[in-house]
């Protein structure tokens, strides 16, 4: 039997746990008592959690701890003190493998009271890919729950703690006096296990093919009369030849380069016919400009950020690393053109107010031209308070003139972070609107005074349902969510919380949520590979295409595995995010441990994504009548890049543990 509801006190908890125990004639009077969750031993016949390896919890923030909360502070709910348990941080998972070795699980569960606000989470426990319990959202306060979770046969649980629904600020999540109890035959002890860890990992397809083949974006947008550069992304045997019919007047291609430049003199929307020739034949395909008014970001920015793998330790060789290995390993030629610095690169105004960067940076418009030159676009980042995020100086009352600025220095992209706007002083669920909106209507009418193109990305949480109103600002894209990490935990929380946001992406208008977390990173000088295991990867990069998100990668650019250029070079799945029709993707059907994602494409297709967010491998089904299609479809898996058949209602594939598939119906 399984218990999961909100206890006003252990006087009801007890009742519960009586009225799970109680069976075949017996009376609460003669049912078992209840455990002590407080206690030092565990009972009989059963092993207190903590004294499993709980370092292989995943978790969006901190550390998971043994016996104390995540700060390392007495384990302690509404003012009940438990010695035994998990302190962890929402999001987090804990896999089981228990192959019929225990009877139940039992746990205490609640927000831990050293939490700050907005504190609430909800916990979930799962057993063999089935959700078995469920709590309400928890909040900092309420008294503790008990979870009663049978466990008789099972071979594996998992134990989730996801955030309330308003991201995961002071999250701390208690499993307090947690406890499995053995099943007594059993000569084998439960392990706990990184969740999908041990899953093989999926097949992908592997390197670019010698034929020539021209890439995404197919479509690029351009302010007449403002400076336009675009690199024909081809790729193929070299060395390449690149040509193109019908420019617009005011452009002119360098054919050993493939670089696009100038100006295009007039509104309209011109088809060009791009061609690239190499030794293995020439392939050719239309590339659409459009130029008028706020026509930028016409499919979602692809590029590279410094934060997740530099943070504050960026300087000038760096970004000029970043730049040459996104041209060496082929990326650029993939459709992946910013180069973006994050933080930490300002310095004081002059005399006159003009922002300077720092020490690390001597000559700004010397490194974006060197950018430029390899026919890449240069980022940079600012905030409207006083202040950025690490301290530096932000645009706070110099917003035109800091526009200008970079229109000097020749920036392409303004990630433009709240920080210290306000002091802080505006809460994320009740702040009115006009307050959340001003410091960015500001900053774009500095951006339209400027005889630039600047991408304008907006930072600022997913606060007052920014998707709503982005576009109204003038914003390019907006994080919809606090930042990420490189845990299962964040990366499926932030991406699978988008089901209601997607009709509010379009052409120059995105949903981020946020940078990708592949490859080595670091926040700073130590980098480590990421923490997502190879299928998590596959379901990152899948989510975010199916999303229409922007790609900006945040890895050490220099230090690419082959692995990781495979997951980023695959151009039938980057076909999807960039897809010219621009409709981002809407759940069409979840179980407990699976969910089926789709998008119609510009061609009349439709991209499917299919996903176990279990730790097991899962068969998941696309069935057409939730797609909404009828008929025979041919079925392409695209991460494989292979036709595997045609289907007439439904197809269905074996899925590992945390892992995806990316699919392509045909018409019909």
């Amino acid at each position: 039997m399984i218990i999961e509801t909100r206890t006003i006190g252990w006087g009801l908890a007890i009742v519960l746990f009586f009225v799970a125990q109680v069976g075949g004639g017996q009376t609460a009077a003669s049912a078992p008592a209840l455990p002590d969750f407080q206690g030092e031993s565990a009972p009989a016949g059963a092993i207190w959690l903590d004294s499993l390896d709980l370092e292989q919890t995943v978790q969006s923030h901190g550390k998971p701890r043994a016996g104390t909360s995540v700060d390392k502070r007495p384990m302690t709910i509404r003012g009940v003190v438990f010695k035994h348990g998990l302190g962890t941080h929402a999001v987090s998972e804990l896999h089981l493998v228990l192959e019929g070795c225990a009877t139940r699980f039992l746990s205490m569960v609640g927000v831990d009271d050293e939490s700050g606000s907005p504190a609430s989470v909800r916990f979930i426990v799962e057993v063999d890919g089935r959700k078995l319990a469920q709590t309400e959202v928890m909040h900092k306060g309420d008294a503790a729950e008990l979870i009663s979770v049978d466990l008789t046969g099972a071979r594996s649980a998992t134990l989730r703690v996801d955030d309330g629904g308003d991201g995961i600020a002071a999250d701390h999540a208690d499993w307090a006096g947690a406890m499995i109890v053995l099943a007594g035959d059993s000569r084998l002890r439960p392990r706990a296990i990184s969740p999908a860890g041990t899953e093989p990992t999926m097949k992908i397809a592997s390197g670019v093919p010698p034929e020539p083949r021209i890439n995404n974006p197919r479509i690029v947008g351009t302010t007449p009369g403002r400076p336009f550069l675009f690199l024909i992304p081809a790729t193929g045997e070299g060395p390449l030849e690149y040509a193109a019919e019908n420019l617009p007047s005011g452009l002119s291609l360098d054919a050993r380069t493939g670089i696009i430049t100038g100006s295009v003199g007039q509104v309209g929307t011109f088809k060009v016919m791009l061609t690239v020739k190499g030794s293995r034949g020439q392939t050719s395909r239309e590339l659409s400009i459009v130029a008028g008014a706020h026509k930028l970001a016409l499919t979602p920015p692809m590029g590279w950020n410094s934060w997740n793998v530099w943070g504050c330790a960026v300087d000038d060789a760096k970004i000029r690393a970043a730049a040459d290995a996104m041209v060496k390993s082929g990326l650029a030629a993939h459709g992946f053109q910013y180069i973006n610095i994050d933080d930490c690169w300002e310095g004081r105004r002059d005399a006159h107010g003009e922002i300077q960067s720092n020490e690390k940076f001597p000559d700004m418009k010397a490194l974006a031209d060197y950018i430029h030159a390899k026919g890449l676009k240069f980022g940079i980042y600012s905030s409207p308070g006083p202040k950025t995020c690490a301290g530096y100086e932000g645009s706070h009352e110099h917003e035109e003139q800091d526009v200008r600025t970079y229109v000097k220095w020749g920036v392409d992209y303004l990630k433009y972070d709240w920080c210290s706007y306000g002091a802080g002083a505006i809460p994320k669920k009740s702040a009115d609107l006009p307050a959340l909106q001003k410091p960015y209507r500001v900053m774009r009418a500095a951006l339209d005074k400027a005889d630039r193109d600047i991408v304008y990305s907006l930072c600022q949480y997913g606060w007052g349902e920014v998707w709503k109103w982005g576009a109204q600002v003038g914003g390019n894209l907006w994080r919809t969510t606090g930042d990420i990490t490189d845990y299962w935990s964040s990366m499926s929380s932030i991406g699978f919380r988008h089901a209601d946001r997607s009709s509010f992406a379009g052409p120059g208008h995105w949903n981020d949520p946020d940078m990708l977390v592949v490859g080595r990173l670091g926040w700073g000088p130590n980098l480590r590979d990421t923490r997502l295991v190879p299928n998590e990867q596959i379901t990152h990069i899948t989510l975010w295409c199916l999303l229409a998100a922007p790609l900006l990668i945040g890895c050490d650019m220099s230090q690419l595995d082959p692995f990781t250029i495979d997951l980023l070079s695959n151009d039938e799945v980057l076909d999807v995010d960039q897809d010219p029709l621009g409709q981002a993707a809407t759940r069409k059907a979840q179980s407990d441990t699976t969910q089926v994602w789709a998008r119609p494409l510009a061609d009349g297709t439709l991209a499917v994504g299919l996903f176990n967010l279990g730790g097991t491998t899962t068969q998941v089904t696309a069935r057409w009548s939730d797609l909404g299609v009828t008929g025979p479809r041919r079925v392409r898996d695209l991460w494989r890049q292979m036709d595997v058949g045609v289907f007439n209602d439904a197809y269905g594939h074996e899925i590992r543990g945390h892992g995806a598939a990316l699919i392509k119906l045909s018409k019909p």
